[in-house]
């Protein structure tokens, strides 16, 4: 190449880098789309609801929730993946739609080609819930009955690649016992069912149980998380009776690849402003989950981290696509 033609070219790449500085000095200048990749009404929904609100409070701007649901949150990941990367669109990912579902089954999307990740935004455990009419008070009580009843305990599930699927499957890898999947469209229809009998235990996120739970309807026995969560710091961690149970269901930010590092970063850093905001920290408590923050690249290697692990339960357990 020759120095003319060199210095054009460095001089191309100055500018379009000083226009998106520039850009995002401004950012945003008209609404922003937030794309939910699961129904209204549900956790996500309402988080994108609570974050859009804070969000357009800095901004000044418009923050329009968009709902794409379908197909364990494909339809929305491949519409957000479509979108111009201008800034002008994000969407939440979640453990499903994010790391787990590419591994069961073909998706029109690739979460490493077509996003680009920019921050955590809430973790929650799942909780172990059965009928407050069964007597038992523990997972270790849980899992005597099945080893004295094989085959005869039945469970439900939230769909396939959710946190009470795996969490599920990982108990099952985890002590061998031999209980009878149900699955559902949703923990809603599932915990219908527990309160009818009808199946006998679920591991729920927390927003559909707890008013069951404080009803006294149904039983909590423990919780997903590593640790005791202060969402439900009366629970042990199921962990604790079988040790690597482990299943905590999260929720990111992801933009179209393509999108100007300048636009992510200011996009970033207000991020970052909302979700420490005390209001939107309870909002979330409320909806069973943890308001948290990461930078772009720990969001990244937590999501490859979380693709490995349960690759390797998916394998080791024989996990099918419903």
């Amino acid at each position: 190449m020759v120095p003319s033609r060199m210095l054009a070219v460095a001089l191309t790449a100055f500018a379009a880098l000083f226009a998106a500085v520039a850009a995002a000095q401004t950012y945003p200048v008209k609404p922003v789309r937030l794309i939910v990749t699961y129904p209204p009404g549900g956790s996500s929904d309402l988080m994108a609801r609570v974050l859009g609100l804070k969000l357009s409070e800095l901004w000044s701007q418009q923050v329009l929730v968009e709902s794409k649901g379908g197909a364990a949150g494909a339809i929305g990941m491949e519409y957000a993946a479509r979108q111009a990367p201008d800034g002008y669109s994000f969407v939440i990912g979640n453990l499903g739609p994010t790391a787990v579902n590419p591994l069961l089954s073909k998706v029109p999307y690739s979460v490493e080609k077509d996003f680009v990740p920019v921050s955590m935004i809430s973790t929650g455990p799942n909780i172990l819930v059965v009928n407050s009419n069964w007597p038992v008070k523990s997972l270790g009580e849980v899992l005597a009955y099945a080893r004295a009843n094989p085959g005869k305990l039945n469970y439900g599930t939230s769909g396939p690649g959710s946190v009470s699927h795996l969490s599920s499957e990982l108990l099952k890898n985890l002590t061998k016992a031999n209980v009878v999947e149900v699955p559902y469209k949703g923990s809603i229809l599932a915990i219908q069912d527990l309160l009818g009998d009808q199946i006998q235990f679920i591991f729920s996120d927390a927003l559909p149980a707890m008013q069951h739970i404080r009803a006294g309807k149904l039983r909590a026995l423990c919780a997903t998380g590593p640790e005791r969560s202060p969402l439900v710091p009366d629970l042990p961690p199921c962990v604790e009776s079988v040790p690597g149970l482990v299943a905590v269901n999260w929720w990111g930010i992801l933009m179209p690849t393509g999108t100007p590092k300048p636009i992510i970063d200011k996009f970033h850093g207000d991020l970052v402003k909302a979700l420490a905001d005390p209001e939107v920290k309870k909002k979330f408590a409320d909806l069973g989950v943890d308001a948290v923050s990461s930078s772009p690249d720990q969001f990244g290697t937590f999501i490859k981290a979380e693709t490995a692990k349960y690759e390797k339960l998916i394998k080791e357990a024989g996990i099918k696509a419903q």
